[in-house]
């Protein structure tokens, strides 16, 4: 791995189609709003990035990707699609998480806000041991960073931990989905 490495981050977990290009101390960020069609999106909005800074695939040292919380779907979106591509690469994939991308280069003690549906917030206290405590809550805050320093964040954080033997990414579910299981019996196979 080079010292200042390149890594291609992405996230679907709200409303937009979220990347970033770490190329060693610059990032190059994108943010296109939308409210569905991520998954037909995606990939050429992130090709068109690496074409952009005259890249392929095979430069990057790593793939950084955001879990959520946030939009079910979204977040099985990005993550399966960070997924094949670190398969299909043989590169790492690193998932980071909406608290953790919000808490970046804040000073501790700092509690994360990310919004949830029904006017509620999901909410995480990090404190300056390190640890996060979701039991001592003081004053949201986080709430109001824009999405291009978010997933840039997320580039830097995939990009601090390219070292470390990390599991693959998993998305960050706080709650269920809200899609109900069908109520028809389930189709009979024939032999």
């Amino acid at each position: 791995m080079q010292p200042k490495p390149t890594v291609l981050a992405f996230d679907t977990s709200a409303a937009h189609c979220a990347a970033a290009l770490l190329l060693g101390d610059r990032v190059v960020t994108r943010v296109d709003e939308m409210a569905k069609g991520q998954a037909e999106h995606l990939m050429p909005m992130l090709e068109e990035m690496l074409a952009g800074e005259n890249l392929t695939w095979r430069d990057l040292d790593g793939i950084g990707v955001g879990v959520g919380p946030g939009n079910f779907t979204g977040i099985r979106i990005a993550v399966s699609a960070a997924r094949g591509l670190a398969l299909g690469l043989g590169k790492p994939a690193i998932g980071v998480n909406g608290f953790e991308a919000r808490a970046l280069g804040e000073d501790l003690p700092f509690t994360a806000t990310i919004p949830a549906p029904r006017d509620q917030s999901y909410v995480q206290a990090f404190q300056a041991d390190d640890t996060a405590d979701p039991a001592q809550i003081d004053q949201p805050a986080g709430l109001q960073k824009p999405a291009a320093n978010l997933i840039a964040a997320v580039a830097r954080i995939a990009a601090s931990r390219l070292k470390d033997e990390a599991a693959r990414p998993a998305p960050l579910y706080i709650r269920s989905a809200d899609a109900a299981p069908p109520r028809d019996p389930a189709p009979v196979l024939l032999p």
